[in-house]
């Protein structure tokens, strides 16, 4: 089969379209031929270094969508299933390996494209929304990096749940037409985005803010997040860490609550479940939809991976295997 294989450290020539073997099933696990495939900040990380060791050669991938050609035996999968899944050794391939666990069904009505779109963004978004930031109508949050894929299931889904305001942040303004038909009230950028959540709260503060860049976006949040508020830190994609001193959260009586869906999946895969469930109804139902900003041939992915790294685009970048 064709994959795209890195066997070092490095930028995004260090990724080779090459012939590797077809992985073999072991128990509970499903062979899947995959349709298409997302890319996502977290595979930029792993290819530069940043995420993780390495063990070479190395296969990039955290979701995809496609068709089960081989189950275990007694599996709830059959083979001509339509799913996605998390693989378990990368999904820039043909063909993936994943734990039945990690493999969930997709209605013929959903496109692979769209399906593709969905595993990581939709069902972090939806527990960091539900589970974690604990969103209430009366709520008014913050929702960094709003244009990208995990922000712009964010700003939908908190437009679902009917939250009071939502503010969302941008890297470049010219996205915030973009983050507004998502469904944000408020878009602005990192350097002014503490003055502009005040204004908009009338100086109380938003009650839930979501941040993934950490960095100087972690402390600037703080002085805009309200008593009782929750800082919900899912990421660094600045680059660095973000710093906090007990005496931002204990008299105020704040939270900041941290989340990986890398790590649930690899420590409580069941959670996922009933998640993946019911975004997948959200998308069959055109409730929410994900754009996608560029589709690239899997040979191209190291184009996909610049594209990525520009931020300079909208929505979900995938690559058609």
């Amino acid at each position: 089969m064709k994959a795209i294989v890195q066997s070092e450290f490095g930028d995004a020539s260090v990724l080779s379209y090459l012939d590797v073997e077809i992985p073999k099933i072991g128990d509970k696990e499903c062979l899947i031929k995959v349709a298409f495939t997302s890319v996502n900040y977290a595979d930029i990380k792993k290819r530069i270094g940043n995420k993780g060791k390495g063990y070479f050669p190395l296969i990039l991938g955290l979701d995809a969508a496609g068709t089960i050609v081989e189950a275990a035996a007694n599996s709830p999968f059959s083979k001509g299933d339509r799913v996605i899944a998390f693989p378990k050794a990368g999904s820039y391939a043909e063909y993936v390996i994943a734990n039945e666990q990690l493999v969930f069904r997709i209605p013929d009505s959903l496109s692979f494209e769209q399906a593709a779109a969905m595993p990581t963004v939709s069902i972090l978004s939806y527990i960091l929304l539900h589970e974690i930031g604990q969103i209430q109508k009366t709520d008014s949050i913050v929702i960094h990096s709003a244009a990208g894929g995990v922000g712009s299931m964010l700003v939908q889904l908190a437009k679902l749940s009917g939250a009071q305001k939502i503010i969302g942040t941008v890297g470049n303004i010219e996205k915030e037409n973009y983050v507004k038909k998502l469904g944000a009230d408020v878009v602005c950028t990192y350097e002014n985005f503490t003055e502009e959540v005040l204004k908009q709260t009338n100086n109380q503060g938003a009650n839930i803010i979501f941040d993934s860049v950490a960095g100087d976006v972690t402390s600037m949040s703080l002085d805009c997040l309200a008593i009782y508020g929750t800082l919900v830190q899912f990421g660094n994609s600045s680059g660095k860490a973000g710093t906090f001193k007990t005496n931002d959260v204990h008299n105020s009586c704040r939270n900041i609550k941290g989340f990986s869906l890398g790590t649930t999946r690899k420590h409580n895969p069941v959670r996922l479940t009933p998640v993946a469930k019911r975004v997948i109804e959200l998308f069959e139902s055109k409730h929410i939809t994900l754009p996608i900003a560029q589709i690239f041939n899997l040979s191209d992915a190291a184009e996909a991976h610049i594209l990525i790294e520009s931020r300079n685009y909208e929505g979900k970048v995938l690559l058609k295997v």
